[in-house]
């Protein structure tokens, strides 16, 4: 029986702790698929740990560490396979989680897909990164099934079912090899956070679809690299929301650009409100950093300015600010479902 050309690729940094844990169960509920480390310039022992404990184990050494989204670009040009599957180094696998993601790759509209991903310590409950499949509203603030913002459901099972979501998250993400690279793979600016979004957009804008499978599970221990409530976190994903819209967006570009950055000044203020000033300092910054990539985003966003026509599937036509903040709406599944756009 012939198998799929699937390459389990882990991008590491400083993370041999995560690999004693996870690797194991990664090598044992993959076979016969390819395991591929792709360390970002570890100063740890990660890379001797691997060669010495799993030699079965490829290794791909970055010569600087350039984020998660150079770290993987430098890396994937090393590694030769029809299919990639990036999966962080703080990611327990379970036995028989690849099947399910393979079987809805046979449909070649599909460009890629996740698992259920839920929090390694409150295995009850969904993770931050991606949960049961990423959306996205109105003015591009992502969400997912079982993860609003910071409100985390609770999984028992109401969104067991596959679905086609916005975007697939970059903690364990199956991709074509194809698609990864006609897309121009990861923006390197980004450096980490949202990359995945602005991949999945772009790949959709070719007509591909990404899709969530929760009959594969997995669990993510989460801000291993950088946590959560960092203002460096603030600062990228504030950032990279404003340099993805530019990029990508196919409507009035100004007018989506002056709502959602009206809509993070209202963020500032109320980080000021609370005292959080590290992440208003952060939210300052995120857009001077955006003025300053301009230039660099005008380029990139006439690579794609061919490719015409809204993305519906996976887009909610609501405010999730509005449905979170003033509405109060905590679960995905009592937002309004006449908003989403699934045609």
């Amino acid at each position: 029986m012939s198998h799929p050309d699937l390459a389990i690729v882990i991008l590491n940094w400083n993370g041999q702790r995560f690999l004693e844990q996870f690797l194991p169960a990664v090598i044992a509920h993959s076979a016969p698929h390819r395991v591929v480390l792709a360390d970002n310039a570890s100063t740890d022992d990660s890379v001797a740990f691997v060669k010495t404990h799993f030699p079965t184990v490829e290794v791909v050494v970055n010569s600087e560490n350039g984020g998660f989204a150079k770290g993987y670009n430098d890396a994937l040009k090393q590694v030769d396979a029809e299919f990639y599957l990036l999966l962080n180094s703080d990611v327990e696998v379970t036995e028989g989680w690849l099947e399910p993601l393979l079987e809805a790759m046979k449909d070649p509209k599909v460009a890629g897909c996740q698992p259920k991903i839920n929090a390694f310590n409150r295995k009850e409950h969904f993770e931050h990164a991606g949960a049961s499949g990423g959306f996205i509203d109105r003015f591009f603030f992502p969400f997912c099934r079982g993860r609003i913002f910071s409100a985390i459901e609770s999984d028992h099972g109401q969104y067991n079912y596959p679905s086609d979501i916005f975007w697939a998250t970059g903690a364990c993400m199956l991709i074509r090899s194809e698609v990864y690279w006609n897309t121009g793979g990861l923006d390197e600016r980004f450096f980490a956070h949202m990359e995945e979004i602005d991949l999945c957009w772009r790949a959709q804008r070719m007509g591909h679809r990404f899709m969530v499978l929760p009959a594969s599970t997995v669990y993510h221990v989460g801000g291993g690299t950088l946590d959560y409530l960092s203002p460096r976190k603030t600062y990228l994903n504030f950032r990279n929301s404003l340099l993805m819209i530019h990029k990508n967006y196919d409507g009035p570009l100004f007018w989506m650009l002056f709502r959602r950055m009206s809509l993070d000044g209202i963020a500032a203020t109320v980080f000021l409100f609370k005292g959080q000033f590290p992440h208003f300092w952060a939210v300052f910054t995120a857009h001077m950093s955006f003025y300053k990539l301009i230039p660099s985003s005008r380029i990139e966003r006439k690579k794609y300015a061919h490719l015409k026509g809204e993305i519906s599937i996976g887009k909610y036509r609501g405010s999730i600010l509005f449905a979170r903040y003033i509405q109060g709406v905590k679960d995905f599944s009592k937002l309004n479902q006449r908003l989403f756009k699934n045609d």
